[in-house]
């Protein structure tokens, strides 16, 4: 297996993706989107030639922090779980924060999500420091 950063240039390993990795089918439109802004990060582990995971962040910037990564998705095909992967992944994350000069990098999960939980549990001096509440607004249904 191997952890490659997906480009302009490399993106039709996309082309090959395993069950489940991505909650949706890839969308043309959106994945351009993403590859022009320099900001999004997106790193997929192949195994043979097929994704089996990926994981996706953003750095970004706000008036009064340094910058920081936020660890958007992590996804493994459910028949290569459990095998380091997602951690993997996740780390090439915080590496790429790390050469950014990002200062911190996070992200957030269920706290019954136990398979994501052991995963992120694996990294070096994570810290589970708060449970947090998620709202969220339906654009479509707005007002």
């Amino acid at each position: 297996m191997k952890i490659v950063r997906i480009t302009k240039e490399n993106a039709e390993l996309l082309n090959n993706i395993a069950e489940d990795v991505f909650d949706h089918e890839i969308i043309p439109e959106s994945l351009g989107r993403f590859l022009d802004c320099p900001r999004h990060v997106l790193f997929v582990a192949i195994d043979e030639e097929v994704v089996v995971g990926m994981a996706s962040g953003v750095e970004y910037f706000h008036p009064d922090k340094k910058p920081q990564m936020f660890i958007n998705e992590v996804g493994v095909t459910p028949n290569q779980q459990r095998q380091g992967i997602g951690s993997a992944l996740s780390a090439a994350l915080i590496d790429e924060a790390e050469s950014r000069g990002c200062t911190y990098a996070w992200l957030g999960t269920e706290p019954d999500n136990l398979p994501a939980n052991k995963c992120y549990q694996k990294l070096p001096n994570g810290d589970p420091s708060e449970e947090f509440v998620l709202y969220g607004w339906d654009i479509g249904n707005w007002k």
